[in-house]
């Protein structure tokens, strides 16, 4: 055998030829050096993932972008195993592997270059909706920011609008734009930095599994078992913008995350669109200069982002709100009562006053957030709305 010669993998064990097809997708972004984009020309110029494995190397390094290093990652092949182990994981609890040939591959994505070859996905959203929205922004979010956001997300689905709501599920307005879009019977998507088998961070685990329940998902191009590394948060954010028509930055500062996603989606030819802010608020500077750069839209009111958009408002939604008088169980009214006098206090606060244990309040807390009653406030703490 020639150094040229490649020796052909076995089949991996599967019951369809479709199955191992995929494997081979999921492996071929795990090859050391090999992106998404380079991916996709591997995938392309050999005709299909699998045989991107099967090519000789003396072929592999006439490939643009590949050379003699990648060549021999490729042709080494120890990444099939951990896809073969993925896979079994992936099937193992009912969650989707979506690759970017694929109908069902969400087609905003599929328009992206560096878009993941492959999606894995737990729910089963409709990521081809008319109207997709990203909302993105500062962990560091203010009470100005989270509640504008709320009441953003409140009119939409009061003017018949009902948009797929995408965000990360990170601290601060990510997290805010899931909870008001639950709130507000909006179906959400959060893009998770690691894989499917771990929830970050784990105090949203709670909204997490609230998403699933009402219809939404949770969505990466991440093997389980992986570490939430900051570069992870930095990838993630091209599927965030490129799962939507546009992305909304609601609060950002004068660097960060939001601002780098804002910019995934200019790349991807994609409206972007940004709260203002009184210029001495640190956590408006990265939305003030978007505007000012003419790199994003203005946006105060819902009727702002309907014009650049071009939605039409439908019929108001009906069923949809959640009751004014939502029936409370007595815990939840316990809580309510304590609240009422509108100061925001934090979990001990509410321990020390309702004598309840601190894991029954967590879960009567979010309950009563699902229901429109109360509010999260910045450090952890909560008043009635």
């Amino acid at each position: 055998m020639t150094d040229d010669d490649v020796t052909v993998p076995p089949d991996v064990p599967s019951t369809a030829n479709t199955e191992r097809e995929i494997v081979y997708y999921m492996a071929i972004e795990r090859i050391p050096g090999v992106g998404s984009t380079l991916a996709k020309r591997l995938i392309a110029h050999c005709g299909s993932a699998e045989a991107v494995f099967r090519e000789k190397k003396a072929i592999l390094q006439r490939i643009p972008g590949i050379g003699t290093m990648l060549s021999q990652e490729v042709a080494g092949q120890q990444v099939l195993k951990r896809a073969e182990e993925e896979y079994a994981f992936l099937e193992k609890h009912g969650y989707r592997v979506l690759c970017y040939t694929d109908d069902h591959y969400p087609f905003r994505l599929q328009h992206c270059e560096d878009g993941p070859v492959v999606l894995f996905v737990n729910g089963t959203p409709d990521f081809n909706q008319a109207k997709v929205l990203s909302i993105v922004g500062t962990r560091n979010a203010t009470v100005y920011g989270m509640n504008w956001c709320d009441g953003l997300l409140a009119q939409m689905a009061e003017n018949g609008h009902s948009p797929v709501i995408v965000s990360g599920l990170a601290y601060g307005i990510d997290v805010c734009a899931h909870r008001a879009a639950l709130r507000h019977r909006l179906p959400t998507i959060a893009v998770m930095a690691t894989g499917l088998d771990r929830i970050y961070p784990p105090s949203h685990a709670a909204t997490a599994r609230k998403i699933i329940e009402e219809g939404g998902a949770w969505v990466t191009d991440f093997f389980s078992k992986t570490i939430p590394d900051r570069t992870n948060f930095l990838r993630r954010n091209r599927i965030i913008a490129g799962l939507s028509d546009a992305t909304l930055v609601v609060e950002s500062g004068a660097k960060g995350g939001a601002l780098l996603t804002a910019n995934l989606a200019l790349s991807y030819n994609r409206e972007v669109l940004a709260l203002p802010g009184r210029v001495t608020d640190d956590y408006s500077r990265g939305c003030n200069q978007l505007i000012r750069n003419n790199k994003a839209g203005l946006v105060e009111t819902l009727s702002d982002l309907e014009y650049i958009l071009g939605w039409e408002r439908g019929q108001p939604a009906k069923g949809k709100q959640l009751a004014l008088f939502t029936p409370l169980t007595v815990e939840e009214q316990h809580i309510v009562d304590n609240l009422k006098n509108k100061t925001a206090k934090t979990i001990d606060a509410l321990h020390y006053e309702t004598r309840m244990p601190v894991a029954s309040l967590s879960a009567i807390l979010f309950s009563l957030e699902m229901k429109g009653l109360i509010r999260t406030l910045p450090g952890k703490q909560y008043v009635l709305i």
